[in-house]
């Protein structure tokens, strides 16, 4: 049964480095520190995406194009776990991946030039405590560097500056309708201010470029095992990662607006996470996943770019859910096999141009042959991304995802 259970959780590793929510990419698997004896694996995986859009009419006359193209790259991984069984009851796990990454770019149309870039390395070390044969716990730290960097087109800043502007003076209109001057004749001026922005005689084309950052979070997990049936339940809690990103944001043709020193805060979501797996037949398993990410936390707000549009870079905010299930089988004493679906319910909510998917379904296939003490792993899974509509209307329908991966392990 264990072969089996190896093979779910190797395609959990591979392709899961597709998700609709935020800009995940990869996550640790904890199911390494249940691996037997000593263990070290390479892990290897590629996304190619297609992602586009449709402009409504007032925007595709303005860009001359009723298209976004492709707007999110194809994007690759890497990722290293090992672990040591130190003695009977106590083993450590290191752990090296990429868990976030963004890679927008389009190039067609009025949203032309708009770019976004998110890099990030992680490094996770855990100790895991058998306290009887049933029950275990798990814990320890991760570190993860980032490093996020935009450019957003002239008429895109315009545009979110006139938008705000419009909305502020409708609310100063309210404001003095109910008899309150004072608050009418402030939200009038800011309007007014946000305006100038959006009427700029020169090109207000906007970039943020940070420093790298760090930030510290911990995992902390507890799981019950029956051996004698392949059943094993682990739930799991990631904190959440705090950053501070030293900020040069420039506005082209506009220095009074822009400003070589901010400090821009983001904060990552906090995870729980419930992985189950149990023999339904001999040589059969069933396995999933019911997992919770507060993405609401995570917003994209430098300082100038807020003073000069009175808004976000962009944002997400609905939380997430996620659900997998999945089925492993042995074939012969050396090969297994398995199959596995994934939804991410979308939320109807406005979609960001960074990310402008809402939800997903997909179905993953793969297996793992074994020889003595090397086990090869290889995935591929197919994904539906889920239809989202922009702040502009612009349409995003009928995209999808192909993700492959490949595990090398080692048992020494």
């Amino acid at each position: 049964m264990k072969r089996v259970f190896t093979v779910g959780a190797a395609l959990m590793m591979t392709a899961s480095a597709v998700s609709a929510a935020g800009i995940e990419r990869n996550r640790l698997s904890y199911s390494t520190m249940y691996e037997p004896g000593d263990y070290l694996e390479l892990q290897w995986s590629t996304v190619s995406t297609d992602v586009t859009g449709d402009y409504d009419d007032d925007l595709a006359a303005l860009g001359g194009s009723d298209s976004t193209g492709d707007m999110s790259n194809d994007y690759f991984s890497v990722g290293l776990a090992y672990k040591n069984q130190l003695n009977d009851q106590l083993s450590l796990g290191f752990f090296l991946n990429r868990p976030y990454g963004a890679d927008a770019q389009y190039s067609q149309g009025v949203y032309t030039g708009l770019e976004a870039e998110w890099k990030s390395r992680q490094a996770a070390v855990l100790l895991r405590y058998a306290l009887n044969s049933n029950f275990s716990v798990y814990g320890g730290l991760r570190y993860v560097e980032s490093q996020p960097d935009i450019m957003i087109p002239d008429i895109l800043v315009r545009g979110a500056a006139g938008n705000r502007a419009q909305e502020l003076q409708a609310e100063a209109q309210a404001a003095a309708a109910a008899g309150d001057l004072a608050t009418a004749q402030e939200l009038g001026a800011e309007a007014t201010r946000l305006g100038g922005t959006a009427l700029s005689p020169t090109d207000v084309t906007y970039t943020a470029r940070t420093e790298r950052d760090g930030a510290v979070g911990y995992v902390a997990g507890v799981a019950y095992e029956r051996p004698e049936i392949a059943l094993r339940v682990a739930l799991t809690y990631e904190s959440s990662l705090e950053y501070e990103f030293d900020t040069k944001e420039v506005f082209a043709g506009r220095p009074d607006l822009s400003d070589d020193d901010t400090t821009t805060e983001i904060e990552m979501p906090q995870t729980i996470a419930l992985d189950f797996q149990t023999g339904i037949a001999q040589d059969t398993l069933l396995f999933g996943t019911i997992r919770w990410s507060e993405w609401s936390v995570w917003e994209v707000q430098p300082d100038a770019y807020l003073n000069a549009t009175g808004g976000r870079v962009t944002g997400i905010d609905d939380d997430a859910m996620e659900y997998t299930l999945g089925v492993g089988r042995r074939l012969t004493e050396d090969f297994s096999a398995f199959v596995r679906v994934k939804h991410e319910p979308g939320n109807g909510e406005e979609a960001s141009r960074l990310a402008p998917t809402d939800g997903l379904t997909s179905v993953g296939f793969g297996g793992t042959y074994n020889y003595e003490d090397i086990k090869l792993t290889g995935g591929v899974e197919f994904v539906n991304l889920g239809d989202a509509e922009d702040s502009s209307n612009t349409d995003f329908s009928d995209n999808s995802a192909v993700a492959v991966g490949l595990n090398i392990g080692f048992r020494f």
